[in-house]
């Protein structure tokens, strides 16, 4: 479930409060974040004081196994 926020901070965008909250992987959710706050990217790059938003979930990582080789002869 989106987590709600409130800016409290001067010179906060969007990509710097998605890196904060989820780290590098956070960069793959901006359009997300936009999607869900109609109107958000009208008010230009820097957020306000006081501007409310959702922060989306990161999806579901898949994991993935590598095939493991051992390099002697078992």
């Amino acid at each position: 479930m989106p987590e709600k926020i409130t800016v409290r901070g001067v010179g906060l965008t969007v990509e710097l409060l998605l890196h904060r909250k989820y780290g590098v992987r956070g960069r793959k959710l901006i359009n997300e974040a936009l999607r869900i706050n109609p109107g958000l990217a009208d008010q230009g790059a820097i957020l306000s004081l006081g501007t409310s938003l959702l922060l989306p979930d990161l999806p579901v990582q898949e994991v993935s196994r590598l095939q493991q080789r051992s390099l002697f002869k078992d």
